[in-house]
């Protein structure tokens, strides 16, 4: 970084400034907290976080110093910060694929069409349109549970329970279904990759033979479930 670009030594102190404010915030809030889980303490955390960042930072650009504390960031991600009984909640599910077996997929896809009048393959009868004929047929879980069978290998996948604090009109969400979701308004997740038997894995060549009783038992196959509830 060039001297034009450091920052300056005011700027420094301003960021110091700003960590001993949101130090006295972050005990004030845990000092007057309801409960567990305190909206104004999960708040002042995030904004002591927040401080501490940016004043390592300036630290580092204009000194080449960095602070000896840390705050650790939740392994699920923001903390939860919506009520404790949400009056409703939206269920939002992502699951990837690859599609390794292309053929299988469409003829999966003609055997519909075949047998149902309101089936049909448009355009190119390819692969796009093969996944709209079978997920217009099929509910999400059973061409999960049958992914081989329609040529497609399954990847990562999550769920989110969010909470809301009303249910949403008809319609009012469908234009943009997945921007409204604020990530601090997540109760629980559920996630499905293969890189937590990778975890595993590690952790059992490590312990030696005390990972022999526990090998396996996080769900077998190609992945594992991690489920983290940040409520």
């Amino acid at each position: 970084m060039s001297d034009a670009a450091l920052p300056t030594v005011a700027e420094v102190r301003a960021a110091a400034e700003a960590v001993k404010a949101a130090l006295d915030r972050h005990l004030a809030a845990v000092e007057s907290r309801i409960g567990d889980d305190d909206p104004d303490v999960y708040a002042a955390f995030n904004e002591l976080a927040a401080a501490a960042e940016e004043f390592d930072e300036l630290l580092y650009d204009r000194y080449d110093e960095v602070t000896p504390f840390e705050i650790p960031t939740p392994e699920d991600g923001l903390p939860y910060t919506g009520p404790a009984e949400p009056a409703a909640f939206s269920v939002l599910i992502r699951r990837d694929y690859a599609v390794v077996e292309p053929a299988r997929l469409i003829a999966q896809a003609e055997r519909v069409v075949a047998h149902d009048r309101e089936a049909e393959l448009a355009h190119d009868g390819g692969t796009a349109d093969a996944l709209g004929v079978l997920f217009g047929e099929y509910e999400p879980d059973e061409i999960a549970s049958r992914a081989k069978d329609f040529g497609l290998e399954e990847g990562d996948s999550t769920l989110w329970i969010a909470a809301s604090e009303e249910v949403a009109e008809p319609g009012e969400w469908l234009g943009s279904p997945f921007t409204h979701i604020d990530p601090q308004d997540v109760m629980h997740r559920f996630d499905v990759s293969s890189v937590f038997d990778e975890d595993e894995d590690e952790d059992e060549d490590g312990d030696g033979d005390e990972g022999d009783d526990d090998a396996g038992s996080a769900g077998g196959g190609a992945s594992a479930v991690r489920g983290l509830t940040t409520a």
